[in-house]
C-alpha cells in the first residue's frame, strides 16, 4: 500500500483534473457554439439604441377641402435619462436647473416629466414643448453643459379655426393602458391617440405608422453612428361631411342666442349656473351631418400636450354648463310640441283622423274618464275654434292633439297600448341614430310597460305603476317621461321630409391620401324605410309651412321668420316649448326642413331653460337656414315674440 499510494493519489488527481477540464470545455462549447446566436444578439443590443420617430396624424378636412385639423411643427426639448443618470445627483440637479432657465419652464415641471415612468429608459423624455428658436440655438451652442439634452421638431395637432366643431372633431391624448394592451404592435407607451369625436372613431385611418432610428452607441451609451433609419408614414386624411361655413354659422347663431338666455342662479346657493344648447344640421338626401354644434364648448388645442386638473374640472363642471359634453348627441330632453309630427302620423295611420277631420278648440281641454288634474289648456289659453290637421300644426293647438292622445287610449283594444310610441320608434326615437361618434344617448320612450317595469324595480320612486289616459294626453304633446336627443329630432324630421328614408347619419365622406387619392368612400347607411300613412305628407308639410309664415292663421314662428325669402326657400318648421318642472324656465326647441317641397336639410335647435321655442330657438334656426339658403345674410339672433308652443 505504501508503494502504490503516491501513484494512486496522482491517478485520482488526474481523473479529477480531466473531469474539470471536460466540464469547462463542454461549457465553452455550449456558450460559443450552441448559444452563439443568442449572445451575439444580446451583444448587439448592448451597443444599439432604437429611437422612435412618431408619425404625423392625417388631416381632417371639411367637405370642400377646408382644413379643420392640421399638424404643426413644435420645438420639443428632450432628455435622455440614461445618459443624464451617469452623472451624480448634484450634477443632474444642476443640469435640470440650468435647462429650466434656458427653456423658460419651472425646474419642478421638468423634474416631474423626468420622473414619468411611462417613458422607456432609452426613450427621450419631452420636458418642454413649443420652445422658442432662440432657446434651441442656445442649447446647441452650450451642448457640453447639458448632457443627454436634445431638441427636435415634432408634429402636433393644430386647429386653424379654434374651437369650431370641437365636440365633433374630438381631441388627441396620451394612450392609456387599455388602449395600449388592445394594440401593442401599433402603439408605444408615449403614443398619442384619438380620445373623442372623429379623432377616436377614425383612429385607424388618422394614425400613421411610426418610424425609428437605430443608433450604435459606445460603452458609455453615447451615440457613435446611425445604423438604420425607417421614416414615419403620415396617417390618411379624413374628409368630413360638414361644411365649414354652415358649421360656423350654426355655432355663431347658437352661441349668440344662448348668451342672451343666461342669468340663471342655483336655487340653493344663489351662485350663477350656465345652461347649454345644441343644434344639428342634416343633409336629407345624403344622410350626412352638415353641421353639429354644442354650447358651451372647449378648445381641443388644450389637449395637445397635457391638460391640467383645473382645466379638466372646469370642462366637467355642471355650474359652468359642462362644456365637455356634446349635447347634440348626449343631451336628452322632452320634445314638447315638436313631437306633434309623431302624434299626427300615428293618428293618420290608425285612422283616428283624416287631414280634414275637424275638432272645436275653445282653448281648454278636459280629459275624459279622469279623476284628478283633468284640465289642460293651450299656451296662453288661446282659442282656435274649428281646427283640422294643417291648422293644428300651424298654430300648435294642444287641444287638437290632447283629444287625439285620449282617443288612442280609449281605443287601445283595437289599436294597442302604444300607437304613438310605435310611430316614434319608426322615426328613430328611443334608440341611437348610429352617428359614428364614440358615445351617443338613446333617448327614452314612455310606455305603459316601461312604467310598470320601473315601478316593480323601484316602487319607492313612483306613486303607482299604472298608466292612465292622462299619461297618453301628456305624451301626445311631447311631455311626460319622453326624452329625445337633438340629433334624433333632426333625423326624425329628415326621415319624414325624405318620404320615409331613415339614415344612420354619416360624419365623413371619404378617407384619402394627402395628394387627394381616395382610399375609401364612406357610403350612405339606410337604417329603415318608413311607410308613411297614405295622404299624410302634403297636409303635414302645409301645416309646418304655415308655422313659419304670417298668413292667417299665423304660425307659431312667423315673427322669427318675418322677411325671410319664403318664395325662394320655403321653410317647414315646428316650434316646441318643453316643461322642465318646478319654477324653472322651459326648454326651447325648433326643428325644420327646407326647401319644403324638395327638402335638402333638416335643422334642430334645443336651448336649455331658455323659454319659448318660438322666441329663442326659432331665431337661431332662421340664422342657420339663412346660411344654408345663401339668399340672405344670417341675421342677428335676438328674441322675438310669438306663441309659446
Amino acid at each position: 500500500m505504501t508503494v502504490d499510494s503516491p501513484r494512486l493519489r496522482l491517478g485520482i488527481v488526474g481523473v479529477v483534473t480531466l473531469s474539470l477540464f471536460a466540464a469547462l470545455f463542454a461549457r465553452l462549447w455550449f456558450l460559443q457554439v450552441l448559444n452563439a446566436g443568442e449572445y451575439e444578439v444580446a451583444a448587439e443590443r448592448n451597443q444599439q439604441r432604437v429611437i422612435p420617430l412618431p408619425a404625423p396624424r392625417g388631416r381632417i378636412l371639411d367637405r370642400n377641402g377646408a382644413i379643420l385639423v392640421d399638424n404643426r411643427a413644435s420645438n420639443v426639448v428632450t432628455v435622455n435619462r440614461a445618459e443624464l443618470n451617469r452623472h451624480s445627483e448634484p450634477e443632474r440637479r444642476d443640469v435640470v436647473e440650468r435647462l429650466a432657465v434656458v427653456v423658460g419652464r419651472p425646474a419642478a415641471a421638468l423634474t416631474g416629466r423626468l420622473d414619468d415612468q411611462r417613458f422607456g429608459p432609452f426613450t427621450p423624455v419631452p420636458v418642454a414643448e413649443d420652445v422658442p428658436e432662440e432657446a434651441l440655438i442656445e442649447l446647441r451652442e452650450r451642448r457640453h453643459e447639458f448632457p443627454g439634452v436634445d431638441a427636435d421638431q415634432v408634429a402636433v395637432r393644430s386647429y386653424p379655426h379654434g374651437t369650431l366643431a370641437a365636440h365633433l372633431l374630438g381631441y388627441v391624448g396620451q394612450i392609456n393602458a387599455e388602449e395600449l394592451e388592445a394594440a401593442p404592435d401599433t402603439y408605444r407607451l408615449d403614443s398619442r391617440v384619438g380620445k373623442d369625436g372623429v379623432e377616436r372613431t377614425f383612429e385607424a385611418d388618422l394614425a400613421g405608422i411610426d418610424g425609428e432610428v437605430v443608433l450604435e452607441v459606445n460603452a458609455k451609451g453615447v451615440p457613435v453612428r446611425e445604423l438604420e433609419r425607417r421614416p414615419p408614414v403620415q396617417g390618411k386624411d379624413l374628409v368630413l361631411s360638414i361644411d365649414l361655413e354652415v358649421q360656423r354659422a350654426a355655432e355663431v347663431a347658437l352661441a349668440s342666442g344662448m348668451a342672451k338666455t343666461q342669468g340663471h342662479k342655483d336655487p340653493v346657493t344663489g351662485a350663477p349656473v350656465t345652461f347649454g344648447g345644441s343644434t344639428v344640421v342634416l343633409d336629407v338626401k345624403e344622410g350626412t351631418v352638415a353641421a353639429m354644434a354644442s354650447w358651451p364648448t372647449f378648445n381641443p388645442a388644450d389637449f395637445v400636450y397635457q391638460i391640467t386638473p383645473d382645466q379638466f374640472a372646469a370642462l366637467t363642471d355642471p355650474s359652468q354648463g359642462t362644456p365637455f359634453v356634446n349635447r347634440a348627441v348626449l343631451g336628452q330632453y322632452a320634445p314638447g310640441s315638436t313631437w306633434k309630427l309623431v302624434t299626427a302620423l300615428a293618428g293618420l295611420k290608425a285612422g283616428l283622423i283624416t287631414p280634414a277631420t275637424t275638432i272645436f278648440d275653445p282653448g281648454t281641454y278636459t280629459i275624459p274618464d279622469c279623476a284628478q288634474k283633468c284640465q289642460r289648456q293651450n299656451a296662453g289659453r288661446a282659442a282656435y275654434g274649428d281646427v283640422e290637421l294643417r291648422k293644428a300644426l300651424t298654430v300648435s293647438s294642444d287641444t287638437y292633439f290632447y283629444d287625439l292622445g285620449a282617443r288612442f287610449w280609449q281605443q287601445r283594444q283595437r289599436l294597442g297600448d302604444t300607437p304613438m310610441q310605435d310611430m316614434a320608434a319608426l322615426l328613430g326615437f328611443g334608440e341611437k341614430t348610429g352617428v359614428p361618434l364614440p358615445v351617443e344617448a338613446a333617448g327614452r320612450l314612455a310606455t305603459p310597460e316601461g312604467r310598470a317595469e320601473a315601478y316593480a324595480a323601484n316602487p319607492d320612486l313612483f306613486i303607482t305603476g299604472d298608466w292612465f289616459i292622462g299619461d297618453n294626453v301628456n305624451v301626445s304633446i311631447g311631455q311626460g317621461d319622453i326624452a329625445v336627443t337633438p340629433i334624433q329630432l333632426a333625423n326624425a324630421y329628415a326621415t319624414f321630409a325624405s318620404g320615409g328614408t331613415r339614415y344612420q347619419p354619416n360624419l365623413a365622406l371619404r378617407v384619402q391620401d394627402q395628394d387627394g387619392t381616395v382610399v375609401r368612400e364612406i357610403e350612405p347607411r339606410v337604417d329603415a324605410q318608413v311607410d308613411l300613412p297614405p295622404g299624410a305628407y302634403d297636409p303635414i308639410v302645409d301645416g309646418l309651412l304655415g308655422a313659419t309664415r304670417s298668413e292667417e292663421p299665423r304660425g307659431t314662428a312667423f315673427n322669427a321668420f318675418a322677411g325671410f325669402p319664403h318664395d325662394a326657400y320655403p321653410v317647414a318648421g315646428k316650434t316646441g316649448t318643453a316643461q322642465t318642472g318646478g319654477d324653472r324656465k322651459d326648454d326651447a326647441l325648433f326643428v325644420a326642413f327646407a326647401p319644403a317641397h324638395d327638402p335638402r336639410h333638416s335643422v334642430s335647435v334645443v336651448m336649455e331653460r331658455a323659454g319659448f321655442g318660438s322666441t329663442w330657438a326659432a331665431p337661431v334656426a332662421r340664422a342657420i337656414l339663412a346660411s344654408l339658403s345663401g339668399l340672405e345674410e344670417p341675421p342677428e339672433v335676438k328674441p322675438v315674440s310669438g306663441s309659446s308652443a
